[in-house]
């Protein structure tokens, strides 16, 4: 059925109890994410923008779609950036940059590791990856021993784009230390453009690419120094968690430094990690 032709109809009804179900199964099959029948209300909301997007009238017959005329092909990433969560702010738990600028970065360099990989690997819309580029730019000014890039990864396409643009509204930016800001942040010219953009050589250092933790294997590349895999885990079951953290490990340098949100645990995982700072783990 060609969908861009079809009658729009009312956007009022619900999401039955059936395909509530196959959606979830979906989501949770994709992405991860577990959806109780708690969030039917929230995916309703969310599903509705899908909706009027593809010109389909009811939550049945976009199910119908998806899942009768193999609609997966085309609107699988649509509906899972409609249904994932993007907070993110800059220098977001604040410790954890402390503690990689004091203890991880001095470390590693003190062990002979002088062109440092970084990632980000659920940066949403680019506040963290750029956070960590303001503190590696300040570890690494003024030394020739030191270099780095940052790989930073995403399922949503939506906020990857924002991220590869690096525009916001000025007021995302004010947990930025001042110093920080006039270095690292440029200001819009134009009078009343309340928006401000992070400056060009930190975005070089900063790469983005569609990444789905779900994936078999996370092609990154070299193993990486430090990975920050922050307040995605909540949203995973524990055999979940523990799939994506082993593989996370996998791409971890020994001696290098992974980081979770303050809000998570990893108790009861099995994993060749030993903690050395609060949601701060070390590659054994």
């Amino acid at each position: 059925m060609n969908v861009a032709v079809r009658q729009t109809q009312s956007l009022s009804d619900h999401i039955s109890k059936r395909n509530f179900d196959r959606l979830a199964r979906f989501i949770y099959d994709y992405s991860g994410i577990k959806m109780p029948h708690t969030k039917l209300t929230m995916l309703e909301g969310r599903l509705r923008r899908r909706l009027r997007a593809t010109n389909i009238g009811s939550f049945d017959d976009y199910c119908d779609f998806l899942f009768n005329e193999d609609g997966f092909e085309q609107e699988a990433v649509y509906l899972i950036d409609a249904v994932t969560t993007n907070k993110t702010d800059f220098f977001r738990e604040a410790k954890h940059f402390d503690f990689m600028r004091d203890v991880s970065l001095p470390a590693l360099v003190g062990k002979g590791h002088h062109n440092l990989r970084l990632w980000s690997s659920a940066c949403s819309t680019g506040a963290e990856p750029y956070t960590m580029a303001m503190v590696m730019a300040e570890f690494a000014e003024g030394r020739s021993d030191v270099d780095y890039s940052i790989l930073a990864t995403d399922l949503s396409t939506e906020v990857l784009q924002v991220a590869r643009q690096g525009i916001y509204a000025d007021d995302i930016v004010a947990p930025v230390p001042p110093a920080l800001r006039k270095k690292y942040v440029m200001t819009a010219k134009q009078p009343g453009r309340r928006e401000v953009r992070i400056a060009s050589k930190l975005r070089s250092r900063v790469g983005f690419s569609r990444m789905n933790l779900m994936d078999a294997k996370y092609p990154v590349g070299s193993p990486m120094h430090i990975i920050f895999c922050r307040n995605v885990l909540i949203y995973f079951d524990k055999p979940t968690q523990s799939d994506v953290l082993t593989r996370l490990c996998d791409c971890l340098l020994p001696g290098g430094y992974m980081f979770i949100g303050h809000s998570e645990s990893i108790t009861g995982i099995d994993l060749p990690l030993k903690q050395v700072s609060n949601t701060v783990f070390q590659r054994t």
